[in-house]
């Protein structure tokens, strides 16, 4: 009897350990396409000229020679200019509300889609989106007319990583982060704490150091009831940041905090630009 249970015990741990390990290197090669996920809407919804909003389109070329889609909403009367980098689904047409709430700031903005987003070329990937950002930030610089000394950098989840790496190696008036992320190792591991994610990742988007990089005016805006990043996350990329910073919480979904705590929202990032002259 005690031999059969020994096998029996033998067997299920065997299969056990067998799903384990295919469930260990689905993730490993799956990365990319559990992070990016530019097929969750890759038509376009509407433009700004359905929110009324004057625009522009424009086609960013990156240094890899990939070229991006993008919009230039500009403000007739622009207290500063703004890089628009979204999270890691849908594309810039489902960012109108936020696009609208800029407007209302006086920023200009630039917005653009990471390659293979939206009607964007190539295939996204850690160092495809630091390129793209570039682009972005490249365009602003040569074509855009506006005040260089006022280009602030803002990204949301996703993009809070890719705005990060951006503002650790250049001159950005303003840095602004919405619902950032220590690393995506960091944050894998408390998704899936029974599965070694910090030993599999192949994509890191380390947030939490390229904030130690820089020291221009931070922004950080998190929700308390973010159920995809959690609050302590952002809490403490805000903790670990260089000063001067200044951490906004908000209420409301990941997706939906910024509408959600509109008014608190608006206000604080109209006393963030203006508390640093913008």
């Amino acid at each position: 009897m005690l031999i059969h249970f020994s096998k029996a015990a033998i067997r299920l741990g065997l299969f056990v350990g067998a799903i384990y390990l295919l469930i260990l290197v689905f993730m490993w090669m799956t990365q990319e396409r559990l992070i990016f996920l530019p097929h969750v809407g890759r038509d376009h919804i509407a433009t700004p000229s359905d929110i009324g909003l004057t625009w522009q389109p424009v086609t960013l070329t990156t240094a890899d020679n990939v070229q991006l889609d993008a919009w230039w909403i500009p403000h007739q009367e622009p207290r500063a200019t703004l890089l628009f980098l979204h999270g890691n689904a849908g594309n810039i047409s489902h960012r109108l509300p936020s696009l609208a709430q800029f407007h209302q700031l006086r920023l200009s903005v630039l917005i653009l889609d990471y390659r293979g987003y939206g009607r964007s070329e190539g295939v996204p990937s850690e160092a495809g989106t630091a390129l793209d950002a570039d682009a972005g930030w490249r365009w602003l610089h040569e074509q855009s007319g506006q005040d260089s000394e006022r280009f602030i950098i803002f990204g949301r989840s996703l993009g809070s990583a890719v705005a990060a790496e951006l503002a650790s190696r250049t001159d950005a008036a303003a840095l602004i982060l919405e619902s950032p992320f220590r690393s995506i190792p960091d944050l894998g591991q408390q998704i899936y704490p029974w599965l070694p994610v910090r030993q599999l990742a192949r994509i890191h988007y380390p947030t939490i150091e390229y904030v130690t990089q820089r020291d221009m005016p931070l922004l950080v805006i998190h929700s308390q009831d973010d159920e995809i990043v959690p609050f302590s996350e952002g809490e403490q990329v805000y903790q670990n940041a260089n000063p001067p910073k200044q951490l906004l919480v908000i209420r409301g979904g990941h997706n939906t905090g910024f509408l959600e705590s509109e008014t608190i929202y608006l206000q604080e990032i109209e006393a963030f630009l203006t508390r640093y002259g913008l």
